[in-house]
């Protein structure tokens, strides 16, 4: 069954009014016809079955079959802190990532002078945001995670600071039992940030400043893992031990 996003504004009574990109996407992509059920999550985690009523040039009328309840989202929001990448690797990883549940991403960065210009940047950002959608929409996601504009590794140590739990992977780290004693202890609705370094890895003075916010250095085993395989592994092993039943 195909998944929609919606604000809650959009959400009319007995109705749903699809607007935007998608009203196209319904209409000459997966060209749906009168009758046919989709899935819709607004912003506030509600979920509805509903059916298409009307297929109009500028939006798509749904009448709302039922109200379920969102049960594919993780019992704790997880922030993922994603140090720079070359290339495109971060469109394969906020791909990954949203399809293993994470709530946001944020891009970190070393402090220096972004060479993107502001103009540029924000494209960026919103190419990423719009990636998440469509995984959000793929993987049958309640929300659709927030890609957060580059931050300085200062801004996003300050930014997770509040974040219950908190974790970088490092490759000095050790204690395989430690680690997964930590993540074990993390427990339903608690709000957890992990770290990720950039390509060649953390300075050991990074690691210390995410200590002094509070983070926990973790070992992720004996092998040493590419930036982009970092995320997606803890994430994994989150994912498993916070599904809901």
């Amino acid at each position: 069954m195909q998944n929609f996003f919606v604000y809650d504004s959009q959400v009319q009574g007995e109705n749903i009014y699809i607007e935007g990109t998608d009203v196209n996407h319904i209409v000459h992509v997966l060209r749906m016809k009168v009758g046919e059920e989709v899935s819709v999550h607004d912003d506030v985690n509600r979920k509805y079955l509903c059916r298409i009523e009307k297929l109009l040039e500028e939006r798509v009328v749904l009448s709302i079959v039922e109200q379920q309840e969102s049960d594919t989202e993780l019992s704790c929001p997880i922030y993922l802190f994603q140090g720079l990448p070359k290339g495109d690797k971060m469109e394969w990883i906020i791909q990954k990532c949203v399809e293993l549940g994470v709530h946001a991403i944020v891009r970190s960065r070393r402090s220096g002078r972004c060479k993107a210009g502001r103009e540029e940047a924000q494209k960026k950002v919103n190419r990423w945001n719009a990636i998440a959608e469509s995984a959000a929409k793929q993987s049958g996601r309640g929300i659709v995670p927030e890609v957060l504009p580059v931050m300085k590794w200062k801004e996003a140590l300050e930014y997770a600071r509040q974040l219950d739990v908190k974790m970088i992977p490092y490759e000095k780290a050790a204690g395989i039992n430690a680690t997964k004693q930590l993540i074990a202890s993390v427990s339903f609705g608690q709000s957890v940030g992990i770290f990720i370094g950039p390509e060649g890895g953390f300075e050991e003075a990074e690691v210390e400043a995410a200590k002094e916010i509070g983070a926990v250095s973790v070992t992720l085993g004996r092998r040493i893992l590419r930036t982009e395989t970092a995320g997606m592994t803890i994430l994994s092993i989150l994912m498993y031990h916070l599904e809901r039943e």
